[in-house]
Order: C-alpha cells, then sequence, then structure tokens
C-alpha cells in the first residue's frame, strides 16, 4: 500500500528530478516507510513511490522496482492477496524471485500473461507498469476501484498519482475548476466518483476496472472487467447457498490476514465489523496460514458518549466473542473543531458529512504501530443496508426508482429530475437556475451493463450502487482518510470471487422477512454474538453532525457561509442556504437528512475558499 506518480514527456524533453520529486512529496502522508524514483535513459519518464511496508518489510519491497532484465519497471499500490499461489504458478514456468513481495510477482505475471495477468489477481490495485523496449506506459486499476489513480494529459506531458490534491498542486499543468461537477456533487455527492470526471477541470479519474496504455502519446482506455459477465451457477437449495456464502467469506478474510506487519479491524458493533473480526478469530482457531500475522488482536472502537450514533456495547460484545481487548476511543463535541482543516483536506473532494470519527480512528492505528485494518466496506451495497423499522416504504421506493433508471439513460434523466424536485419542496436545493438547470447525470462504471431480464428492482439498485453510485465515493473517503496516517484499509465483502457469486444470487438471499444481508447472517450462525447478527440497528461510522451542527459547530458554520468566495456565488444561491442553515442552527433542528443535503454546500465552499 503506497502512494504512485508517474511523469511522461511527450515531447521528449527531460523530467526534472524536482519534479518528481514534488509530486511524491505530496503523496508522502500514503508512504511513511521510503520513497524512491526511477528514470528512463532518455529521461522524459519518471516514476516516483512513496512506500507503506506491509509484504517484505525490508530492503526487497522496495519501488519503482525493475524486472531482472531491467525491461520492465512497476510503481504499485495495493495487495496482490493470492500472491502466493501465483509465485508458485510462475515457478513452476521458470520464473526466479529474488524477493519476498507481489510487487515482484505482478512483474513477472506481466511478462508471462501480460494484461491477462489482471483477471487472475485477487486483490486491489493502482499500478503502472513502463516497458523500456516499447516505451508503452500500461496503468491499471482493481476490479472495483478500491485503489485511486488519476491522471492529467496535454500536448506536452502525461502525469497520474494516487490522488487528486497532488496532482493539482503539483504545478505540473494548469488548473481550473470543473464547473458541471461542482454542481452536480453538492446536488448527489455520490454521482460523480465513479465517473472519469474530477472537480479539477485537468484532471481525470481512471475508472474501477479500466486499464489504460500510452503508446507514442496517445491513450487508449478500456475497461477490462465487467462483473455481470463473470457470475457464476448458484447452488440450487439454500443450505447449499448459505455454505458456499461461508466458504467464500471465510477465505477472503483468511487471505487479508497475510501480512508481515500487524493487523487490526475497525470495530462498530454492526453486523459487518463483526463478522469479519468474528471470522479472523474462526480463522487463527483453524490454523494460520503462511505469511498470515499472528499479530491480529487489535480492535479500535469509536464511541460517542451521549450521541445517538454510540455503538459501543454491541463493539464489546463482537470483541468479547472473539477475544479482543479493544482500544475505545472516545469522540465528543470538543472533537468537532478538532483538526477540521486538516480532515477536509484529507478527504481531498466533497461529501454529505465531516468524518472525523473515521479520521481520528485511523489515527489511532497508526499511533499504536497497527498499520492493516480488516473493515466491512461494501457490504451494504453488495445485500443491502440495514432495514429498520418503519422504513419498508421507503426501502421499496427507492428499488423502484433504481429499478426504473436501471433502463436507459433516458429513464436515469427523468429519476434526476424528480429528486432534484423533491429536494427543492423540502427548501433544500441551492444551485442557481433552479430547475431549469438541474445537473446533469454522468457515466457510471456499470450505467450500460446489460442485466439479467430476470433480476427485479432491488438486484439492479445494488448493482448500481456497488459500482457506479455510493460505494465508489465510500471508498474514496476510506482510501483517503487512512492514507492520511500511512493505514492500509482491507475489504473482505469486496473479494470479487463473494461479490460475483452474492450477485447471483437471487433477491430473497439478499432481503428476506424484514432483513436484509440474509445470506450473510444465515452464513454467521453461531459464528458471531446472536444479538449483533439478527440485529436491525444501523447508524453507519458517522461523525455525529446532527448534534455537532446544532452545538459546537454552529460558529464554525456562521464564520464559513460569511467568507466571500466569488467561484461559490456563481454557482450557489447563497441568501437562500444562509437563512436554511441559520434556521436550522437557531431552531436546533439540524437532523441526518438536512445535514445529507446541505453539508456538500459548506463542504464545497470550504474547499473552494482555500482554493482561492
Amino acid at each position: 500500500m503506497c502512494g504512485i506518480a508517474g511523469i511522461v514527456d511527450f515531447r521528449g524533453n527531460a523530467v526534472e528530478p524536482a519534479e518528481i520529486s514534488r509530486l511524491t512529496n505530496l503523496l508522502a502522508h500514503r508512504g511513511p516507510n521510503g520513497a524512491g524514483t526511477w528514470f528512463s535513459a532518455d529521461r522524459d519518464v519518471a516514476f516516483g513511490h512513496r512506500r507503506l511496508a506491509i509484504i517484505d518489510p525490508g530492503a526487497g519491497g522496495y519501488q519503482p522496482m525493475l524486472s531482472d532484465d531491467s525491461r520492465h519497471v512497476i510503481v504499485f499500490n495495493g495487495e496482490i492477496y493470492n500472491f502466493l499461489e501465483l509465485r508458485r504458478e510462475l515457478e513452476a514456468e521458470g520464473a526466479i524471485f529474488h524477493t519476498q513481495s507481489d510487487t515482484e510477482v505482478i512483474l513477472a505475471a506481466w511478462r508471462a500473461w501480460q494484461e491477462g495477468m489482471l483477471s487472475r489477481f485477487n486483490g486491489m490495485w493502482a499500478l503502472a507498469i513502463y516497458d523500456t523496449q516499447t516505451k508503452e506506459v500500461f496503468l491499471a486499476r482493481d476490479r472495483f476501484g478500491i485503489k485511486p489513480l488519476l491522471y492529467a494529459a496535454s500536448p506536452k506531458r502525461f502525469v497520474f498519482a494516487s490522488e487528486q490534491r497532488a496532482l493539482v498542486r503539483s504545478d505540473l499543468f494548469g488548473t481550473s475548476l470543473d464547473v458541471d461537477v461542482a454542481r452536480r456533487i453538492m446536488l448527489d455527492p455520490f454521482g460523480v466518483e465513479g465517473s472519469e470526471r474530477t472537480l479539477c477541470q485537468e484532471a481525470r479519474r481512471l475508472q474501477g476496472g479500466h486499464c489504460l496504455w500510452l503508446r507514442q502519446g496517445r491513450l487508449e482506455i478500456r475497461r477490462w472487467w465487467r462483473t455481470i459477465d463473470h457470475l457464476p451457477a448458484v447452488p440450487r437449495t439454500e443450505p447449499e447457498r448459505v455454505e458456499r456464502f461461508r466458504e467464500l467469506f471465510q477465505d477472503a478474510v483468511a487471505l487479508r490476514m497475510r501480512s508481515d506487519v500487524p493487523i487490526g479491524t475497525c470495530l462498530s458493533g454492526g453486523f459487518d465489523s463483526s463478522a469479519v473480526i468474528c471470522t479472523m478469530a474462526a480463522h487463527e482457531k483453524a490454523g494460520m496460514g503462511p505469511r498470515d500475522s499472528t499479530s491480529w488482536r487489535h480492535a479500535f472502537v469509536a464511541t460517542f458518549p451521549g450521541a445517538l450514533n454510540d455503538e459501543r456495547p454491541m463493539a464489546e460484545e463482537a470483541a468479547a466473542w472473539a477475544e479482543v481487548n479493544p482500544t475505545f476511543l472516545e469522540i465528543d463535541r470538543t472533537d468537532a473543531l478538532t483538526d477540521l482543516d486538516q480532515i477536509l483536506d484529507d478527504s481531498d473532494d466533497v461529501y454529505i458529512g465531516l468524518p472525523s470519527a473515521v479520521w481520528l480512528i485511523y489515527r489511532e492505528l497508526s499511533r499504536q504501530n497497527v498499520p492493516v485494518s480488516l473493515d466491512g466496506h461494501g457490504a451494504d451495497e453488495l445485500m443491502g443496508a440495514y432495514l429498520q423499522d418503519g422504513q419498508s416504504g421507503a426501502f421499496r421506493m427507492r428499488n423502484a426508482l433504481a429499478g426504473i433508471s436501471s433502463n436507459s439513460a433516458l429513464a436515469r434523466h427523468g429519476v434526476n429530475l424528480l429528486r432534484a424536485l423533491m429536494i427543492k419542496r423540502q427548501g433544500q436545493y441551492f444551485l442557481r437556475g433552479g430547475l431549469r438547470q438541474v445537473p446533469g447525470q454522468f457515466s457510471l462504471v456499470g450505467d450500460d451493463d446489460v442485466l439479467p431480464r430476470d433480476w427485479g428492482s432491488l438486484n439492479r439498485r445494488l448493482y448500481r450502487m456497488f459500482h457506479g453510485t455510493v460505494l465508489p465515493t465510500i471508498l474514496r473517503n476510506f482510501d483517503r482518510l487512512s492514507m492520511a496516517h500511512g493505514i492500509e484499509v482491507r475489504m473482505p465483502f469486496m473479494d470479487w470471487r463473494l461479490v460475483t457469486y452474492t450477485m447471483a444470487l437471487p433477491e430473497t438471499s439478499k432481503s428476506s422477512d424484514g432483513y436484509t444481508k440474509v445470506i450473510a447472517r444465515r452464513a454467521m450462525a453461531n459464528q458471531m454474538p446472536e444479538s449483533i447478527r439478527m440485529g436491525r440497528r444501523k447508524v453507519g461510522f458517522n461523525s455525529p453532525m446532527p448534534e455537532w451542527l446544532n452545538g459546537p459547530l454552529s460558529d464554525w458554520t456562521a464564520d464559513l457561509l460569511d467568507q466571500k468566495v466569488p467561484a461559490f456565488a456563481e454557482l450557489v444561491d447563497e441568501p437562500k442556504l444562509r437563512r436554511t442553515v441559520s434556521r436550522l442552527t437557531f431552531s436546533k433542528t439540524w437532523d441526518w437528512e438536512s445535514v445529507g443535503r446541505i453539508w456538500p454546500y459548506l463542504n464545497m465552499k470550504w474547499l473552494l475558499a482555500r482554493q482561492a
């Protein structure tokens, strides 16, 4: 897990060492264990790397890494969990290895299988490989976009990096605000990350499941992975389906326990994270495998004393089941302003809330020298979030709208307008131009995939949430907030084998009898505390935003709204926004819905004020 960067000069001019160093230095937080650069013979290509040492943490894992014959050079961010199995396969074909790293396995896989290696990997990655003979550059991102990769191309040069802010602040190209993206993300914070567009007009995102070739100054981008093409046949009976899910999930957790450094987990007390830590404990009892970390009993729990989203009792119960003594990090009203500017900067984009809790818990992992965390991300979008009492109508409505919007771009446009109308009627639409200029939607990963005819509205909604809307945004957040402290996050629920299997299951395996995640709940029977396995409470791993905006954040919000930021004023009806915020703050009636609708505007103003 690292930060990667590169510069290719199309004019044949030499890349200055200061240029690639500046780019990698902007990624220093992602790799606290070392830095490296590499230049081509003509010095018109430069790769940079910041290292977070997890696998083969000694000198053997340093990057940029060259192949034995020095033909290929790689910079790589991520983990290939099945690298031991691939290594044995490649050794049988004659490959010779000199390190214990997964990076060297990728280089050997590239030599043996070229682009075909991607479908053999089980992991998360963003990588770049340069061929010194053909002078071609290959970039690729993992199936679901867990690890980030952004780039900018001009007639003069091609630049890539692990984060948007590194590109923007590198001074390697001119930058400007993409107004369409800014408008879209304030109205729908989940409607951008799955696209190639970013807030910087000149920067682009290599989307999840895509690869890029740079040949003679020309970019060729294609989608190498489409989930719908890889759905397996599922067992006929429900007990067989449950058993197969259990096998896949247990193996996904086991693979992600491979580490040469301590690992742990962020434990909320909800089903997802509790299932992970209880399965980690079960794996140890069943017998650890090669390269598994024996130092894994590290659970970190963010607690919110007095807040509605405090799940400490459930986290304690899950930790006791797994026989782990957790570390509790109390987050209270005084933390609303703690490192606020740094947290927003590290977020590197706009979201529906201030992610202080996430940032603070990963900082605690760093302070206790636990650089890897196995977390439960992806389960909600794979099998449905919790269906709480009294919300069944809204749950069915969201599914129905998703079913309609999955039919065509025209249907998605209609749903988009309907959503904007509902927000306006609630008094929470603040973009200039009103409904006459509702921001259009962007092309998202999976939008044009032809889904099975027998899929109902729930499966269709989950497919879009997983690939194009909610999950890509969540993955971005957790990547930036964890890597701000040099922490690697691994996600067992996003093992590609588990994902394709679960998506192939009928809807009744995901939502039934008032429960969601049915298949996972059944698979975890007798494997975790029963109260958590069948619990319906869902609060999410979020800061207590309503309490904070009703109290300690009120002055900060007022000061922000008083600032003059011309770029923001051109986009937003500020008087209306100010009146609404003042009313909510004065009456102390902020709730989760109003936070989700209004915070993106505040977040955007903060960001544009910093850039002014």
